[in-house]
């Protein structure tokens, strides 16, 4: 009799924690959520972060909601958000869901930061000479000296 009973419990207990796991999210939570990940962070890292208290999940919330309010659908939200990022992430900026607002008006010109690439031969910088039509090497005393090898070897790289 006593199992029987205690059956019943475990089985309500069990029903109880799978409705919390299909307890899907609101929609200031997807837009909060979106946006730690957007950072980089997974959500067992975000739910871990707020458990330790590294961050303070509904400081994020009011923002969220302004932010739903703004642009009218999550998806536009989670948009906005992933313009933001890839703007900030390419000028080494840090961003919160404030920035969105703040950049709002322009979001449409939001644009990453494009990608320079600079050439080098053997570690020394590299310049192009637009009047004698020839690569420069420039040592590291100052002294530029006329590039003389085939271009293969030109090592182009991304410096910030």
């Amino acid at each position: 009799m006593k199992n029987k009973i205690m059956a019943q419990k475990n089985k309500k207990k069990k029903t109880k924690k799978s409705l919390k796991k299909e307890k899907k999210e609101t929609e200031i939570q997807e837009i909060v959520n979106h946006y730690f990940m957007s950072k980089g962070l997974s959500l067992e890292e975000i739910k871990e972060n707020a458990r330790k208290k590294k961050i303070i999940y509904s400081r994020h919330v009011r923002p969220a909601k302004q932010l739903l309010e703004l642009a009218g659908s999550v998806k536009k939200a989670k948009l906005a958000i992933d313009k933001v990022a890839a703007w900030a992430k390419s000028r080494g900026l840090d961003y919160a869901i404030e920035t969105v607002f703040k950049k709002w008006l322009e979001l449409d010109r939001l644009k990453p930061k494009e990608i320079v690439k600079k050439p080098f031969y053997e570690n020394n910088p590299m310049v192009w000479s637009q009047t004698k039509r020839k690569w420069f090497v420039i040592m590291p005393d100052g002294e530029w000296k006329e590039y003389a090898d085939d271009e293969d070897k030109i090592e182009w790289r991304i410096t910030k």
